[in-house]
């Protein structure tokens, strides 16, 4: 089975309750599904790092795929990452929804529901540079990346499943246009509906 993870403090409980289901880790190819550019190789605030902290040392998957934010040519960087998402077609996706809307990195100016592209890198917009300094990932805004790696739209949405978690005050409003906006890219989460097996959690109130 072939997973892919967001990587972000709103999936903090889900990973936890994760942790105590049966599942058969040694049957999992886990990926994550973006990466920042530039970042230290050991620091916190990389995704993989943190997906490796909170989950990969905990369990024994069968594989583990990292994005690498620091390799010399990132371009080659999402063509490689992009043979394995082909080699290993996604099964499970387990996603969460940025504050304006994002799915992994896609940010509204950089969403392309036909992109042809499976991986792909982009420039941060300031709201979602700003949610990562809100969730106290950064100490300010010089020290978050302006660039990131990402896993496109409709190469998320070719899972089987796709599982998104969205907890919080701060993502209601973006709750609110994922489910009565119009689908389109000004609003990335949108497209979740079109998805046959998408299932969307968020607290009660």
């Amino acid at each position: 089975m072939n997973i892919i993870f967001a990587s972000a403090p709103s999936q903090n409980e889900f990973l936890a309750e994760l942790l105590k289901k049966n599942v058969r880790w040694n049957c999992v190819n886990a990926f994550h599904m973006d990466e920042y550019v530039g970042l230290d190789k050991d620091a916190p605030q990389g995704f993989g790092n943190f997906l490796k902290e909170k989950l990969f040392t905990k369990v024994s998957c069968r594989e583990v795929h990292y994005l690498d934010g620091n390799a010399p040519d990132p371009e080659k960087e999402c063509e490689r990452y992009a043979a394995l998402l082909e080699k290993y077609p996604t099964d499970i996706v387990c996603l969460g929804i940025g504050e304006n809307t994002h799915l992994a990195f896609n940010d509204p100016h950089a969403a392309d529901f036909n992109d042809p592209k499976i991986v792909k890198v982009v420039a941060l917009d300031q709201h979602t540079r700003l949610q990562q300094l809100n969730d106290g990932c950064f100490a300010n805004m010089y020290e978050v990346p302006t660039h990131a790696l990402t896993i496109t739209i409709p190469a998320l949405f070719k899972s089987h499943y796709a599982y998104a978690v969205a907890p919080g005050e701060l993502k209601a409003n973006a709750i609110y246009h994922t489910v009565n906006s119009e689908i389109n890219e000004d609003h990335p989460s949108t497209i979740l509906r079109r998805h046959k097996h998408a299932v969307l959690f968020i607290d009660e109130k």
